[in-house]
């Protein structure tokens, strides 16, 4: 399903996001995802921030196929992180991450900074907004 990106004109070409994507399909909304490991029966967080992330994108992705989607069905994306300079440290591991799980899609993103998440030993949760293509009657 092609979805189109928005990027004003005479604003800097954005890297790693989109400033807005206008899509239309079956909307799926994913709860704050953390990296639990992947039977999601209890909360055991690898103990370092790139190791959280990677799983928390997995997850992220096995909802979205569990409901029919794709990486690119993505639309929007927030990331909760409880330190952004642990988060800006390990770009070049999270670069790595997206790349192997949403190879060149950046959906419209931000990142927040929060004092804690509710799961104990999580730093990082992401939630996101995926479009998937209309049922088919």
């Amino acid at each position: 399903m092609p979805h189109t990106f928005i990027h004003p004109e005479g604003w800097v070409p954005p890297k790693g996001y989109a400033n807005g994507v206008v899509a239309k399909g079956r909307m799926l909304f994913t709860g704050g995802i953390v990296g639990w490991d992947n039977t999601q029966a209890k909360p055991t967080f690898p103990p370092t921030f790139e190791a959280q992330f990677e799983q928390a994108i997995s997850n992220v992705l096995t909802v979205v196929r569990t409901a029919g989607g794709k990486p690119e069905d993505i639309v929007r994306m927030t990331v909760y992180v409880t330190d952004k300079r642990e988060y800006h440290a390990s770009l070049k591991a999270i670069g790595a991450t997206w790349r192997k799980h949403l190879g060149k899609h950046y959906p419209a993103m931000a990142l927040v900074q929060v004092a804690a998440l509710v799961d104990e030993g999580a730093k990082v949760e992401i939630e996101t907004t995926a479009v998937l293509e209309e049922a088919t009657p």
